[in-house]
């Protein structure tokens, strides 16, 4: 009676186990279901406008109600004289990109760089505020390229870094006129890695064999299941050393002041040791920079707005768990 009662415990124990991983994989899936409601679409905001209304809210509190009508009465009659005068003021366009491995954030990326294109001359500025730890060589060198594009039409092109710029995310950031990164944002790293695991003898122990065929010499270099072969890992270096070549020479194009034989090692560093190398031109976050050019230039913040695949949603937040 008790073996039966100890294995229908157990029993009770996998169902409840089972039914809780249904459960939260489903109120994942809706979760994530209800948060990409949105169209596909281009959002623009107006800056300047948020900051003057999160200023309002302290200039109430701190001023009086009173004294707060008589400010807002005298800003607004400013406001009223300068558009009599016809005075236009320049237009700085801020786009946001955060990177995963895949550089998803691209396809919006394009749009938002082609939206700005169409209407940005060469007396304004675009700021790209860029948090990217790196990942896929091809992705991220297209999300690079399109930053291209921006110097190419002759506007002027900032990056700002709070968090991290390596490996992928150095790549795209060194494109820019300038480049701003706050004092312990990651930069760096500009390296190339390629790693997997080899289950060759563990097959070979079970008695199973793993078969491929293919036709060129370097089709397959290394695999994970079958015997690698010191050729083949030749050939896998040779192409890692031709990518990070590439990666120098994009840096040396475009910041021809950096000594490319201290900073080409893979390592990374944070934004104060990073200025001394080049790697950045000022420490100062993307949030003084915007308050303290907001009395020059209207500011126009331009995000595309993409509906994500189910599967998508799904492998990002396997990617933001991971890097958890």
């Amino acid at each position: 009676m008790i073996e039966f009662l100890t294995d229908y415990g157990l029993f009770l124990a996998k169902l409840t186990t089972a039914a809780v991983i249904v459960l939260v994989v489903v109120g994942f899936i809706v979760a994530s279901t209800k948060r990409s409601v949105h169209q596909d679409g281009l959002d623009v905001e107006d800056l300047n406008k948020r900051f003057e209304n999160l200023g309002d809210v302290v200039r109430r509190a701190v001023h009086g109600k009173e004294q707060f009508k008589k400010d807002s009465k005298g800003r607004r009659k400013d406001a009223k004289r300068l558009a009599k005068k016809g005075s236009q003021r320049q237009r700085m366009f801020v786009l946001d990109f955060k990177g995963d491995i895949r550089a998803s954030a691209t396809a919006s990326l394009r749009e938002e760089v082609s939206a700005v294109l169409a209407v940005a001359t060469k007396e304004d500025k675009v700021l790209v505020r860029l948090e990217n730890a790196g990942g896929t060589v091809h992705e991220h060198g297209l999300a690079a390229s399109q930053l291209v594009r921006i110097k190419a039409r002759g506007v002027p092109l900032f990056v700002s870094v709070d968090k991290v710029a390596a490996s992928g995310g150095y790549l795209m950031a060194c494109v820019a006129d300038r480049i701003m990164a706050a004092p312990f944002a990651i930069i760096g790293s500009i390296g190339v890695i390629a790693q997997l695991p080899n289950f060759h003898r563990l097959l070979e122990d079970k008695g199973v064999d793993f078969e491929q065929v293919t036709a060129g010499r370097y089709k397959r270099t290394l695999t994970m299941f079958g015997k690698n072969t010191d050729e083949g890992r030749a050939k896998i270096k040779a192409e890692l050393e031709d990518v990070h070549e590439l990666f120098k020479n994009q840096i040396a194009e475009h910041r021809p002041q950096i000594d490319l034989d201290k900073i080409s090692t893979g390592e990374h560093w944070y934004g104060v040791r990073a200025m001394t190398l080049n790697l950045v031109d000022e420490i100062r976050t993307s949030d003084d920079f915007l308050l303290e050019a907001a009395s020059d230039y209207d500011i126009f913040s331009v995000t595309y707005k993409r509906r994500r695949s189910l599967s998508e949603r799904l492998l990002g937040g396997v990617e933001s768990l991971l890097s958890r």
